[in-house]
């Protein structure tokens, strides 16, 4: 596969690796105890007055985390396959299809750089 090419999609996933980090950083932490996962922040309810603008407040807050859920898991496997890409290309095996082994082509990579298999095995 043509150096420059595979060079320039490593810039293309560092920079949505570090997109996609800075956005899960707005509503997950990190856990550093397991790699590559993130942890969306549960909303914290302090034990004041149980009025009905707080009840309000923490509903909204529940459904919030509830929305951001799915968000925060589609964007945690779109990152761990950035960072399989990376790895791939540190290792000169990048562009291979996992299935039958075969070289992607530049369309299938330059659309989808973080691809694992090519057009006829996905």
């Amino acid at each position: 596969m043509n150096k420059k090419l595979i060079e320039e999609l490593k810039e293309t996933l560092e920079k949505e690796g570090k997109s996609i980090e800075k956005e899960l950083n707005t509503f997950a932490k990190k856990d550093d105890k397991l790699r590559g996962d993130w942890d969306t922040i549960f909303p914290n309810f302090s034990g004041g007055e149980s009025g009905s603008g707080d009840m309000e407040k923490a509903a909204d807050e529940v459904e919030e985390y509830s929305t951001l859920l799915p968000i925060e898991h589609s964007l945690e496997l779109k990152l761990k396959n950035i960072n399989l890409a990376l790895e791939k290309i540190k290792k000169g095996v990048y562009g291979k299809c996992e299935k039958c082994k075969k070289e992607m082509s530049e369309e299938r990579l330059r659309a989808f750089p973080e691809a694992k298999t090519c057009n006829g095995c996905k």
